[in-house]
């Protein structure tokens, strides 16, 4: 058995030497700390990208108002839609 990485190269978080698997999402040499073969490496998003499409913060609140604002919309122009076909 090699040793872990410092840092698991699928959460980042960092690795004690001895563990045999990452402590905060539980990857390990079988499942792929293989640092060849990670996953998403490379893609070098921004933390920030991840806040704004998670629900939480300001950026999920205004989002679930927008949805609420167009179900409205698609719901007036629903009954308008109805109103003409039913004229």
């Amino acid at each position: 058995m090699k040793p872990p990485p410092a840092e698991c190269p699928v959460c980042g978080e960092p690795v004690p030497p001895t563990a045999r698997a990452c402590p905060h999402c539980g990857a390990d040499e079988r499942s792929g700390w293989n640092e060849e073969e990670t996953r998403y490496d490379g893609l070098d998003l921004p933390d920030d990208a991840f806040e704004e499409t998670s629900g939480s913060g300001a950026a999920g609140r205004n989002g679930g108002r927008r949805s609420l604002l167009w179900l409205v919309v698609a719901l007036i122009a629903l009954v308008a839609f109805l109103a003409l076909l039913l004229r």
